[in-house]
């Protein structure tokens, strides 16, 4: 099946939201590294329903009016990938977890750099809300969108205290 996808202009950059039907199948990055995220075929529909509602939502988050998503999500990945994407799911608006403590929620307390990978992965950016994740320290690391955007986002909820790792 063929993906469908609009553009999204918000504070963080231009995002690609991409439908595989009626569900949300990726939220890409405006410097999207090839190949993070495997789709498929994909054809611009800037009218397709599923994504005119994800565009509000989207748009009402960043306006700092939501903090919950209500939407159809299609993940493709291994089962330890959706594992680790089911519990990004779990954390709630204006809290952290450590990828320790992912590992730990999933039943792998030891697969701690296979949930960076998996996270690394997440093809459902913000929805799935891969900049919760920070490093043991409570530094900022690794996001497809760039450290700045994850500043951003976690400062958008709340939680601008916490620092970027070099």
């Amino acid at each position: 099946m063929s993906c469908a996808f609009t553009l999204l202009q918000s504070p963080v950059g231009t995002l690609t939201l991409v439908a595989r039907g009626e569900c949300l199948a990726a939220v890409l990055w405006e410097q999207e590294r090839e190949n993070r995220v495997r789709l498929g075929a994909l054809h611009r529909d800037d009218q397709h329903p599923t994504l005119r509602e994800k565009a509000r939502q989207l748009g009402e988050y960043f306006a700092g009016q939501r903090q919950r998503f209500d939407l159809k999500l299609d993940f493709t990945g291994t089962v330890f990938q959706r594992q680790v994407w089911a519990a990004l799911l779990s954390i709630p608006f204006g809290q952290t977890r450590s990828y320790r403590d992912i590992a730990q929620q999933i039943g792998h307390p030891s697969a701690v750099r296979a949930v960076g990978a998996a996270n690394g992965r997440n093809p459902i950016s913000i929805i799935a809300p891969c900049h919760r994740v920070i490093g043991a320290s409570g530094s900022l690391t690794g996001f497809a969108g760039g450290l700045p955007a994850k500043q951003y986002l976690l400062g958008l909820e709340g939680r601008q205290s916490l620092a970027l790792a070099f």
